[in-house]
């Protein structure tokens, strides 16, 4: 069994947001040929998607042949306009959810669904999540990596993260709208630095701001692997050590605390396996833990993992069972599914 946590979906269509809110800034799809679009914005394109992104056929045909069993289905980043009006943001997440419900409904033996929140209201993100998990039976939502100016330990969002909590929601967090966008649009570092770095300040935001102490039994899982957190663990609780002054200000416990601990007891937090790089993979899933390490490939994106699955099975010292836990078990207990669904 293989469940892949990181996927993105779209609709084919939606209304045409600019009109529909009275201002530009949205994304909107243009269907230029045959089983191709481009995400437009403004009149640019951000980027250009096949079928496979909207059509939920040719996404069960492509894992059938990749031997994926079942996706969690989230949006695409780009849709998450945390900078529009809360009511507009509120109305965008309803539209985007009640679509991604419907593929779930229509194909539960394949899909899952994590829904989308308008963060930049606190109010309308609970009720949004309570309506993801309690009406349109999603199992949790995907969040970006901040809310406009407000790291993820922003005092306001706690509500959002209590209510997760509370709702047995699971919370996935994935890089959006990335730091230093002038210094990034060559070499699409945007994609390579920029996302990486900014799941790392997410990262760092909820365990030095002691989100997880604040939402016990909150479950949250980082996209690409954690990004750079992984690798810069050691200058991390270094300087939390070193200077408690200036790192230990909102909690007294250092980001170690939250991995993988001697007597076995997995982390707090999830990632998925999106590496890329069979030695970081065995690093994550030794701070970690493999109860705390899921499949995940970014599909349908080019910077996905295109063979589902490949980097973990590549591991040849894994044990059949921690093999299966990385490639199923992690996401289903993440998204607190239960196996006999995604039964044949």
């Amino acid at each position: 069994m293989k469940i892949d946590l990181h996927t993105h979906i779209l609709p084919r269509t939606w209304p045409r947001l600019a009109e529909r809110y009275g201002y530009g800034g949205f994304p909107s799809l243009d269907h230029h040929e045959s089983g191709r679009a481009r995400i437009m914005i403004d009149g640019k394109c951000f980027r250009e998607i096949t079928d496979n992104c909207w059509d939920p056929q040719r996404r069960i045909d492509e894992c059938g042949r990749a031997g994926v069993t079942a996706q969690a289905l989230s949006t695409v980043p780009v849709m998450f306009s945390y900078w529009a009006k809360p009511e507009h943001g509120a109305d965008l997440s309803r539209i985007l959810n009640d679509h991604l419900a419907e593929v779930c409904r229509e194909h539960p033996q394949r899909f899952a669904g994590l829904g989308t929140l308008p963060m930049q209201s606190p109010d309308l993100a609970c009720r949004e999540l309570e309506r993801c998990v309690r009406t349109l039976g999603l199992s949790g939502v995907q969040i970006g990596t901040h809310v406009n100016e407000w790291n993820l330990d922003e005092p306001a969002l706690l509500p959002v993260f209590q209510h997760a909590a509370k709702l047995g929601a699971a919370v996935f967090v994935h890089p959006w709208d990335m730091l230093a966008p002038r210094r990034m649009q060559r070499y699409w570092f945007g994609w390579l630095i920029g996302m990486p770095t900014e799941t790392t300040l997410a990262i760092c935001s909820l365990l030095f701001g002691g989100v997880l102490e604040k939402a016990p039994g909150l479950r949250v899982c980082f996209a690409h692997g954690g990004g750079s957190f992984i690798g810069t663990l050691g200058r991390i609780q270094h300087g939390f050590d070193a200077r408690p002054d200036l790192c230990a200000v909102a909690n007294a416990y250092g980001p170690r605390h939250y991995l993988r601990q001697a007597d076995g007891t997995p982390a707090r937090f999830f990632a998925d396996a999106l590496t890329h790089d069979a030695l970081m993979l065995r690093f994550l899933i030794h701070a970690l833990g493999p109860q705390r390490v899921a499949l995940g490939t970014d599909y349908p994106f080019p910077l996905g993992e295109a063979e589902p699955g490949r980097m973990i099975e590549s591991l040849q010292e894994l044990a059949p069972e921690t093999r299966a836990r990385l490639l199923a078990g992690t996401a289903l207990e993440f998204l607190n599914l239960d196996a006999r669904r995604f039964a044949e």
